[in-house]
């Protein structure tokens, strides 16, 4: 089943006319649906008999992932553009950055609020991640809660990260490479 692009879906209401339960049948009730000015013409009334729900909800959760995932990468693409800009204690842009300072910095532009601090941003986010199934956004934390970056690139098993590391760097995107990977504490899906 095709569905234009800005369709709207719009559920036919259905009439149950029947003495007892066992012999129920619906038919199309003769309410008319009413939809706003505007509408485009392409609408789809109900889902074909046999439609495979449990498919329809698939394309449901895949859609609502992708709205979500566009989130992260607006703080990628937010996080990408203060590559090469200092690492400060307490600093929190847009000139310097310290780690949850870059972090808090760049969701914000994605329209997220966090918290100031890593351990605090750790705690705050509900939606816990496995690195293995980091996603481009998602936040790593290492060494307790004690740094963090955000997740630029996924690889196959390979995770990058963009942070601001300590004192004397300056932001960049890395491979989360044996030394992090042994200091991991955990990862979020602030989306």
């Amino acid at each position: 089943m095709l569905v234009a692009a800005g369709a709207v879906l719009v559920p036919t209401v259905l009439t149950v006319q029947a003495t007892d339960a066992a012999t129920a049948t619906t038919t199309p009730s003769s309410t008319p649906t009413v939809t706003p000015p505007g509408t485009p013409t392409a609408l789809l009334t109900a889902l074909p008999t046999g439609t495979n729900t449990a498919a329809v909800t698939e394309a449901k959760k895949q859609s609502s992932w992708s709205r979500r995932h566009e989130v992260g990468l607006k703080a990628v693409a937010a996080a990408r553009k203060q590559i090469g800009k200092p690492y400060r204690y307490g600093g929190a842009g847009p000139s310097s950055f310290d780690c949850s300072g870059l972090v808090q910095y760049v969701y914000d532009k994605a329209g997220v609020r966090l918290p100031r601090t890593a351990d605090a941003q750790h705690a705050r986010v509900k939606r816990h991640v496995k690195l293995a199934d980091a996603a481009t956004g998602d936040l790593v934390y290492f060494y307790g809660d004690g740094h963090t970056g955000i997740v630029s690139k996924v690889k196959g098993s390979k995770v990058y990260m963009i942070h601001a590391a300590h004192t004397g760097t300056r932001i960049k995107q890395v491979l989360v490479n044996s030394y992090y990977r042994q200091n991991f504490n955990g990862a979020v899906r602030p989306y």
